[in-house]
């Protein structure tokens, strides 16, 4: 038997493949078996596939990782799609909703490479939340140029216009009498983007939108909201709650401020600041429980309050330091008054204070105490003074002859003493430590009143109190020649030609 020509095998192969495909719709097993034995013996490649109806059209939530060639992080996304739709449908899909050339994709689906005639309910993709992953390669690594990519979006255009030209019933289209001219329109350029493109997932935000609405990436710090962009209403109430999150979180701030001044006076008004938290004290090791134990201010080291007592009553200097101390640090910060004051009674605080006045006096380099019997008045003294008038007892302390002369001067007393030396000690003893001081270079006599004055601290000027004479120490004379102050004829001659007076002057002038 001849064989027919191609053109005729052809058209025999649609009409039995229509046939095929009109018996299997319709059941009919005898003549579907008939139709597929014509077809098998014309030896036509017959693709068969099911038709979009035969799958549910309920939609199913897709849940996508998404990857890119430049980046190892997986951006989730979700789609929704039908159980029916192939792979090449999902792929125009993400073109339309991301820009994404259907070229540029790669979709695993199940752990499987998914060509693009494979459908999602033959990759098991059923059910909501289902996972697929989606690897969008170079546009180098494609082979796409922007030529290829604009061709291959035009004839997806008129694969479109065909397909509905089609799908029309076939009395309404004109007898075709000749090939039709397609007349392809002009690409319709796209409307310009409006908002910020995610550095991290390439999505395009709303201009007003702060993070990415897909990955949460931050917006670009040098993008500005256009000044013509109009919100819409679901941004409108976005913007609002945003604002007023905001002044909620001010106000939040602001409290907590208030708070924490209002507890920064409750513990300033109180004299002792008692611990917040069980703790256990670093001198006996005993566990203290909160409020019954003491933090001091300056340093916030926590202790026991017999510990601090004791550290006080202890003490001996006359200012206390914490007692902290461990292996590679010692605390020296000190305690202050009204912290001391409330861990003694009355009676322990007025001893404390005595011991530390005492401590303070016999420390100190310019002390003097009061001469007046029993007396616990004393002073720090500058070189200027040459008087100590007692707070205590009232009496007025000489502090060049270092008594109290009472209604005399320092020469009628010094004389006094020299009088009243062979008879009385005390005053025997007063001479003695003066005529002491004059053979240590302690003190001297007046070069005019011949009055024993002493130089306590400071220059080398001093100035005698009974002659009001200005005297020089290291040379022993006075400053000034006859004439008085300014005359440099006579006296210590210090810094006359620029000349000091002595080798250990220390600014007698």
């Amino acid at each position: 038997m001849a064989t027919p020509d191609v053109p005729a095998r052809v058209e025999e192969g649609e009409n039995l493949a229509k046939l095929l495909s009109e018996a299997i719709g319709g059941g009919d097993a005898e003549e579907a078996r008939r139709c597929a034995a014509g077809l098998s013996a014309l030896r036509l490649p017959v693709d068969v596939a099911l038709r979009r109806g035969a799958y549910s059209q309920e939609p199913v939530r897709l849940k996508v990782g998404v990857e890119d060639a430049q980046s190892d992080v997986s951006i989730p996304i979700t789609l929704t799609v039908t159980a029916g739709m192939t792979i090449s449908d999902l792929k125009l899909q993400i073109t339309k909703d991301f820009g994404f050339d259907p070229t540029l994709q790669t979709w695993v689906v199940g752990r499987r490479l998914a060509q693009d005639t494979d459908t999602l309910y033959s990759h098991g993709i059923r059910h909501d939340d289902d996972q697929a992953f989606l690897f969008i390669k170079s546009a180098k690594a494609a082979h796409l140029s922007r030529e290829q990519h604009k061709q291959e979006e035009e004839n997806r255009r008129l694969e479109a216009i065909i397909a509905n030209i089609e799908l029309q019933p076939r009395g309404t289209q004109a007898p075709r009498l000749h090939k039709p001219k397609l007349i392809v329109p002009p690409p319709v350029r796209p409307k310009p983007q409006i908002g910020w493109s995610c550095s991290q997932c390439t999505f395009l935000n709303i201009p007003t939108r702060p993070g990415c609405e897909i990955c949460s990436g931050e917006r670009p710090a040098n993008y500005e909201v256009p000044k013509n962009y109009q919100p819409g209403e679901a941004e409108v109430r976005r913007l609002q709650q945003e604002q007023v999150s905001i002044l909620q979180y001010a106000q939040a701030i602001e409290n907590e401020r208030q708070r924490n001044f209002d507890t920064l006076l409750e513990t300033d008004s109180q004299s002792l600041v008692p611990n917040s938290d069980e703790l256990e004290c670093p001198i006996c090791y005993a566990t203290i429980l909160p409020g019954e134990g003491a933090t001091l201010r300056e340093c916030l080291h926590s202790f026991c309050r017999e510990c601090l007592k004791g550290t006080i009553i202890n003490n001996a200097d006359a200012a206390v330091t914490c007692p902290y101390m461990d292996d590679d640090y010692s605390c020296d910060v000190t305690l202050q008054d009204r912290e001391i004051r409330s861990l003694l009674s009355e009676e322990e605080y007025h001893k404390f204070l005595e011991i530390s006045l005492s401590i303070a006096e016999s420390r100190a380099p310019n002390s003097y105490h009061c001469k007046t019997p029993d007396c616990a008045g004393w002073c720090i003294f500058e070189d200027e003074v040459n008087e100590f008038q007692c707070q205590i007892c009232l009496e007025t302390n000489c502090l060049l002859c270092k008594a109290i002369h009472k209604d005399m001067n320092c020469k009628e007393y010094q004389d006094d003493l020299r009088l009243r030396a062979e008879n009385d000690l005390a005053a025997k003893q007063t001479t003695e430590m003066l005529q002491t001081l004059l053979q240590n270079g302690e003190a001297m006599h007046c070069p005019r009143c011949k009055v024993i004055v002493q130089k306590k601290d400071g220059c080398d000027w001093i100035c005698c109190l009974m002659c009001k004479t200005e005297i020089c120490w290291v040379t022993k004379q006075a400053r000034w020649g006859l004439q008085g102050s300014g005359d440099t004829s006579g006296g210590c001659r210090c810094r006359v030609n620029g000349v000091l007076c002595h080798p250990n002057c220390r600014n007698c002038h």
